[in-house]
């Protein structure tokens, strides 16, 4: 479980990722960046030149997790927020080839390592040892991708689907107090205990 800066470390944490993990043979061919896209920036497709973009174009609560019991937990104690982000992954270049070549190292690359743990995370989020978040890739419809786009000033671009989960953020004011680990109570007849 992570702070506030979880979301952002997660985008941040991938991009960092592709762009340190690039070969050598395709910087020369194919040189490019890799950038995490606001809404705003994403608007602006001549400022973006070649690139690899990320853009967070959907985020939910996990379905899995939201409903977790809480007979575990100490009293009134709040659950994490267990997100799910969802994301573009698309490909800014001049020509088909380096377009389709790129996409297809970056598909290849969370083929191979869908699974960033605290060591892969940018230190910012607080994440802590036993803390993972998966790379998956999701089939958006056709339909859905064009929505996306259309919403969006710059023009169709060679782009994948992906979704990171999950992303679990650590409620910001804990109860005071340590939890109640034991309690004791007495049995017996009504007033065999009261004494003076």
């Amino acid at each position: 479980m992570a702070n506030l800066f979880a979301i952002h470390s997660v985008g941040a944490s991938l991009m960092t990722y592709l762009r340190n993990a690039y070969p050598e043979p395709l910087r020369t061919d194919h040189p490019c960046d890799f950038r995490v896209l606001s809404s705003a920036e994403i608007d602006d497709p001549d400022n973006i030149g070649t690139a690899v973009t990320l853009y967070m174009y959907r985020l939910t609560t996990d379905e899995h997790l939201r409903n977790l019991p809480t007979h575990h937990r100490p009293h009134n104690a709040a659950l994490p927020l267990s997100l799910d982000l969802h994301y573009l992954i698309s490909v800014w270049a001049g020509s088909a080839l380096a377009e389709h070549t790129i996409m297809a190292w970056v598909m290849s690359e969370l083929n191979q390592h869908p699974i960033f743990d605290s060591a892969s995370l940018s230190p910012e989020a607080g994440w802590r040892a036993g803390d993972q978040v998966q790379f998956l890739p999701v089939e958006l419809t056709t339909e859905d991708l064009m929505r996306i786009w259309d919403t969006l000033s710059p023009n169709y671009r060679l782009s994948m689907s992906y979704i990171a989960r999950v992303v679990r953020i650590d409620p910001e004011f804990l109860p005071e107090g340590e939890p109640v680990v034991a309690t004791r109570y007495r049995y017996g007849e009504k007033g065999a205990y009261e004494s003076a």
